[in-house]
């Protein structure tokens, strides 16, 4: 197998709603973001983002404000929202309102967020002015330490203070080494959809050899299972068991929990309740592991009540299903029930086939000679050059990694290829290696042409 890659730490913010989180999100997002492709077709907003801290790649979660429509009571959502962002995040950045003041609520999350040994930094927003900096000084009786006033708007101090929470974390550390050549396997969706009914049926109904391990970071434990002489790692969770709507602060904390997941596997089942089609939130899910560069398929679960539908309610629901994975259509679905067991066997053998594609390697030669044949069947649009139109040409491809297959095409103008020629050169190379159910990522770097009859100058 490939050398484990290391898994990147966490970082939650967390607080009240509308002291600035997701503004400050945003700052961090948008000033330096790792190099990860935009998914065509997806314009949710998101929720994750993998930025650069110094010298270390962290993933930074947005965990949004508290549920406005709560029952419960303000005190209990409060520690549900703190509980969470504790047990899945390696380091927490609690974002407060310099101008609303140090509230009772912020006292809440931070006596929470006291009782964990993990890295905290508290971030005063919205010190916008020099003369707003005296205010910090109130929030100092939370007791953590840094805790620095900072301004989304501006950014001000806001990467100084990411950057202290960052150096506070251990050193980066691979895959468990223990686990020598299983495949880790997450189950991942909105909560109630059958995940852990699923994972019960593949251990209680196979006649297979099934060890408790502790997870790494929660209470849960991974499940491993031996299968035709095969390792498996069944990363599960219990996610959030909340009745009543599916708020924003459902949605999020679940992502978080799905990122954690995420982060230690090789591979997604994403679960869906076949009966309810595919919602936003599965839509979101799936985005998180098109982003993570997992190589995924979707478990139609509770398949069984759907068969008993009439025909066109049946086939809603895989038009259903197609119609929300239409920015990752390449997903296997599987429909599933983990009350009867149908369709259950068919899932190893499809995690066993997303496993080889996701760790493919292709030799560089046979690569070329791809690219050769993909190009005389289509070649890419003219580059416009001052007032002459030029042709774009593509030289040579060679893979640079896997875990999702990477790939880096040099020619000789790479901001000309329009997005659907990027598209046309993707779903090519995906065909015809088979390379199914695995996201690519596909660079296009310039090289000076001038040999080619090309006077434009290498880069």
């Amino acid at each position: 197998m490939d050398t484990p890659r290391p898994r990147r730490p966490i970082v939650a913010i967390v607080g009240r709603p509308n002291v600035g989180k997701s503004s400050l999100f945003n700052r961090y997002a948008g000033r330096r973001r790792a190099l990860v492709e935009d998914l065509p077709g997806v314009t949710r907003d998101r929720i994750v983002e993998e930025v650069e801290v110094g010298r270390r790649s962290v993933l930074l979660v947005d965990t949004a404000g508290l549920d406005p429509e709560a029952e419960a009571g303000l005190p209990r959502a409060i520690q549900a929202q703190a509980r969470a962002a504790v047990a899945e995040a390696d380091a927490i950045l609690f974002v407060v309102d310099a101008k609303a003041g140090c509230l009772p609520e912020d006292e809440e999350i931070a006596r929470a967020l006291r009782r964990t040994r993990k890295p905290v930094a508290l971030a005063v927003n919205k010190v916008d002015v020099p003369a707003h900096q005296a205010l910090v000084n109130e929030f100092h009786r939370l007791g953590i330490d840094p805790t620095r006033g900072v301004s989304a708007v501006h950014a001000s101090g806001a990467w100084d203070l990411l950057e202290e929470l960052v150096a506070a974390l251990p050193p980066e550390a691979g895959a468990p080494a223990e686990e020598g050549d299983a495949v880790r396997v997450a189950l991942v969706g909105r909560p109630n959809v059958g995940k852990s009914s699923l994972v019960n049926r593949l251990c209680g109904s196979e006649r297979v050899v099934v060890a408790d391990e502790p997870g790494t970071t929660r209470d849960a434990v991974d499940v491993r299972i031996a299968r035709d002489g095969e390792s498996f790692v069944l990363v599960d969770t219990a996610g959030i068991r909340r009745p009543g709507k599916r708020t924003r602060f459902v949605e999020r904390t679940s992502a978080l929990l799905a990122v954690r997941q995420l982060e230690r596997a090789d591979v997604a089942l994403i679960v869906v309740d076949a009966g309810e089609g595919f919602t936003d939130q599965d839509a979101r899910v799936a985005g998180l592991v098109r982003e993570r560069g997992r190589a995924a398929a979707v478990l139609a679960n509770k398949w069984d009540l759907v068969e008993k539908q009439p025909a066109d309610a049946r086939k809603r629901a895989r038009e259903s299903i197609a119609e929300g994975l239409r920015f990752m259509a390449d997903t296997p679905v599987l429909p599933v029930s983990a009350r009867t067991g149908r369709g259950v066997d068919g899932i190893f053998p499809l995690v066993r086939s997303l496993g080889v594609a996701a760790t493919r390697r292709i030799p560089t030669a046979e690569l070329n000679r791809w690219l050769r044949a993909t190009v005389a069947k289509h070649e890419p649009s003219m580059a416009a050059r001052g007032p002459r139109l030029r042709p774009i040409k593509l030289f040579y491809a060679t893979q640079t990694g896997v875990r999702p297959p990477t790939f880096v095409i040099f020619c000789t103008d790479p901001e000309a290829v329009r997005p659907a020629y990027r598209r046309f050169l993707e779903n090519q190379l995906r065909a015809h290696f088979d390379l199914v159910g695995t996201p690519l990522r596909l660079r296009l770097r310039a090289r000076g042409a001038a040999s080619e009859g090309d006077d434009e100058g290498a880069p």
